[in-house]
């Protein structure tokens, strides 16, 4: 029996939809291009009517449930000649939405660099195979090419995550390279010149908590558009992305699960009050320094659906939601304890008194926050 891939790549999730857009596309595409802006909105944002492949209806779904028009204007963004950034609070997808943007514009998502402190300039560039340089000197062979080398010579995008974790001087060899669209390798003389093929550029990532590791410098800055994405503020839209998160993870896990919308209604209501520090009955809310992402509520919900199909009815208990909550608040700052309690004390409570079933079994687990 063939093992199933845990997370199957972009380009390989939706294979069947981007084969039927490039059919149907008839749109004006920037060169090396798979698709036209217009069919990479559609990929990402859904399309209402299907189109027909290899005699089948595919319908292109929604993936990315947010802003828009930030949509379109990060497409246009990589259709021209400065690079992407995209910032916000972690768990506000950023990363999502750039494995989408990539796996439509050129068909892959893995041309990645993963920032971090211990990122080097080799990691960027390129690097040696010592063994080849030794035993022939600096040729072509001996070139061990970086995703930004393989990006600029194939013409695709370069993925660069987390780039504010890297040291400032490892970020800043991107300048030349953004400005110029041109790698220069001293080693190999007058042949060392690679110029960046059409359709090369860069989607960077970086969260806004960690703005102070290495804030980047002006010059960086000036060749990237940066886009803010927000946290999801709509109860209903958190409710939905974590409905088809989850699906799309039991699936793929083939675990016979069915979401219960009434838990994820409850849990989507904590996590947005929670986040913004207001409430629906207007009851006053400590804000939580900690990440209340909607990346964190899809994860808090798929634990507890787990706990419920390997040791309970199958159903999600509410005991297993706080207590899966009180992880997620409790892993970045243990001060936010007292005030996840006083929410429970008043808002939950309140909840609990108009509404009773799910918030009132909600409000009697409150126990285990301790």
């Amino acid at each position: 029996m063939q093992n199933k891939v845990q997370k199957p790549l972009m380009e390989m999730r939706y294979a069947n939809e981007l084969a039927a857009l490039r059919k149907h596309d008839t749109g004006a595409k920037p060169a090396n291009w798979q698709l036209s802006p217009r069919a990479v909105r559609d990929f990402i944002l859904g399309k209402k009517d299907p189109l027909e492949l290899d005699g089948k209806e595919v319908t292109i779904t929604p993936k990315y449930l947010g802003d828009d028009a930030l949509v379109e204007r990060s497409i246009i963004t990589l259709a021209g000649n400065r690079g992407l950034m995209l910032v916000g609070e972690p768990g506000t997808a950023k990363t999502m939405l750039s494995e989408l943007l990539s796996a439509a514009i050129c068909g892959t998502s893995t041309n990645t660099v993963q920032g971090t402190a211990g990122t080097s300039e080799d990691n960027i560039k390129y690097s040696w195979n010592y063994a080849l340089l030794l035993a022939k000197g600096p040729v072509k062979e001996a070139l061990i090419p970086s995703p930004v080398y393989i990006g600029m010579k194939k013409g695709i995008i370069t993925r660069f995550e987390e780039i504010t974790r890297c040291p400032l001087e490892i970020q800043d060899s991107l300048i030349s390279i953004m400005s110029d669209r041109v790698l220069n390798i001293p080693e190999l003389g007058e042949d060392g010149f690679l110029f960046a093929s059409s359709g090369f550029n860069v989607i960077a990532t970086a969260n806004t908590r960690d703005k102070g590791i290495n804030e980047m410098s002006s010059a960086l800055k000036r060749r990237f558009n940066f886009e803010t994405v927000e946290p999801v503020r709509s109860v209903a839209l958190e409710s939905k992305i974590i409905r088809e998160q989850c699906s799309g993870m039991f699936a793929a896990n083939g675990l016979d699960i069915e979401v219960q919308d009434d838990v994820i209604d409850v849990l989507a209501s904590t996590f947005n009050e929670l986040r913004n520090g207001t409430s629906y009955e207007k009851a006053k809310i400590q804000k939580l320094s900690g990440v209340m992402s909607t990346a964190e509520a899809v994860s808090v919900y798929y634990q507890s659906a787990l706990d419920g199909y390997y040791y309970g009815d199958g159903n999600v208990s509410m005991r297993s939601l706080v207590q899966n909550l009180l992880g997620a608040v409790m892993k970045e700052n243990k001060d936010d304890l007292p005030k996840l309690k006083d929410y429970f004390n008043g808002v939950i409570k309140l909840k609990a008194e108009r509404s009773g079933g799910l918030w009132q079994e909600f409000y009697e687990n409150r126990n285990y926050i301790k």
